[in-house]
């Protein structure tokens, strides 16, 4: 499907061009009787079950409906190669690239059809000259030196772009209303769209820092492809002293289908967590009666925040700025590796007291700050540890 994808891109590329041409001749004295049968839409895309479709999708539809230039495409902000070199490294570190495809519209149906995922379509009430400008910044957009684009989950991706491109056309002003009082946090709504993946959900809650636990406006809000069509659906256009909605029409271009949801691993990650706390638990009351730690369960536990302490430490370089300022850093960093060979040979080292600290103020952190799950139970069993190491060395 991908290979098909790129042949109708580059055809619609060179569609494109010559539309392009045919505009700036029409600007001259601005032919607004050929944009008349022109019809401009907003998609949005329900989500499946892919990991890069739980958000869903949006896109614009193009409809040219003159007899003699007959064109309908569907101009995508959401391209990618998942195949390139790094690809996951670089998304996670915020440097990956997008860009904008165009392709039949009919094509661009079958893809959601075949995921059975519903696509709303919002026929946008533009006038004549507005369309035209559309038309000419898509086209401007196609370009091979402009296509490309630096994704952004929350600030830039394929619906913001999709939004920012119709509002540029628009002559008047574009006025929202609704959801004033609804000022979700980014991870809520985050948390919202991956209710049926908590594996998902944990990895994003993992990799979050405390600024996507700040409320966000209207605008904010619409980097969600079913926010943004709220808001078109609620909006108006003001321009002359006279108000008009800004959707005309809305159809649902293909209806939802049955889809296949692949099962995932079966235990949640709340699960797990309580499963290791009573380990944990278990382990402490041995530790305890013996009067001697368990040196496998402290290399466990130190390898396993001492890798996951890696990654959070190179998602402070990361060019996505909620992930900046973690407070779980406090709990899962690189320490573990400094004195691992010293609790391996059982040498007397302060890693233990300085985690106790480090524990204690990752607990006071959640104040401020929503923990992915099954972290509370990883802090637990290193508290429960501490205790055990400090009794036995002031013992």
């Amino acid at each position: 499907m991908k290979h098909l994808e790129t042949v109708f891109r580059t055809i619609l590329v060179l569609l494109c061009a010559c539309w392009t041409t045919q505009t700036a001749s029409a600007q001259e004295d601005f032919n607004a009787e050929y944009y008349d049968s022109v019809e401009v839409s907003l998609l949005t895309c329900q989500p499946h079950d892919e990991v890069y479709s739980l958000y869903g999708h949006t896109a614009i539809r193009y409809h040219d409906m003159h007899k003699d230039n007959s064109t309908d495409a569907a101009f995508n902000y959401g391209v990618f190669d998942f195949k390139k070199p790094y690809f996951v490294l670089r998304f996670v570190f915020g440097l990956t690239d997008y860009e904008l495809g165009a392709y039949p519209y009919h094509f661009f149906l079958k893809e959601y059809q075949h995921f059975g995922s519903m696509v709303t379509e919002q026929v946008l009430n533009l006038s004549s000259y507005e369309k035209g400008v559309l038309h000419q910044l898509l086209s401007e957009n196609l370009r091979p030196e402009n296509k490309i684009y630096r994704y952004n989950y929350f600030y830039n991706n394929c619906t913001t772009k999709a939004r920012d491109v119709i509002e540029k056309c628009i002559s008047g002003k574009v006025e929202y209303t609704g959801r004033e009082d609804f000022t979700p946090s980014y991870r809520e709504m985050v948390h919202e769209m991956t209710r049926n993946n908590p594996w998902a959900r944990f990895g994003n809650d993992l990799l979050l820092g405390i600024k996507a636990d700040q409320q966000t406006d209207r605008r904010q809000q619409e980097f969600l492809p079913y926010n943004l069509m709220y808001d078109f659906d609620h909006a108006q256009i003001y321009e002359n002293g006279q108000y008009r909605p800004m959707v005309k029409e809305r159809r649902v271009a293909v209806p939802g289908g049955v889809q296949i949801i692949q099962e995932g691993f079966p235990l949640s990650p709340t699960v797990c967590g309580i499963l290791l706390l009573l380990i944990g638990i278990l382990i402490f009351l041995a530790e305890w009666r013996w009067k001697r730690s368990l040196l496998a369960w402290d290399i466990l536990l130190m390898l396993t925040t001492g890798f996951i302490g890696i990654t959070l430490f190179l998602m402070l370089f990361s060019q996505h700025p909620t992930v900046s300022l973690n407070l779980q850093f406090l709990l899962l960093n690189p320490l573990p590796w400094f004195f691992l060979w010293p609790v391996i040979k059982r040498r007397q080292t302060r890693y233990w007291t300085i985690t106790l600290v480090l524990a204690v103020l990752f607990l006071i952190g959640a104040l401020f700050q929503t923990y992915a799950e099954g972290i509370w139970s990883l802090a637990l069993c290193l508290l429960l540890q501490c205790c055990i190491h400090i009794k036995r060395v002031s013992a």
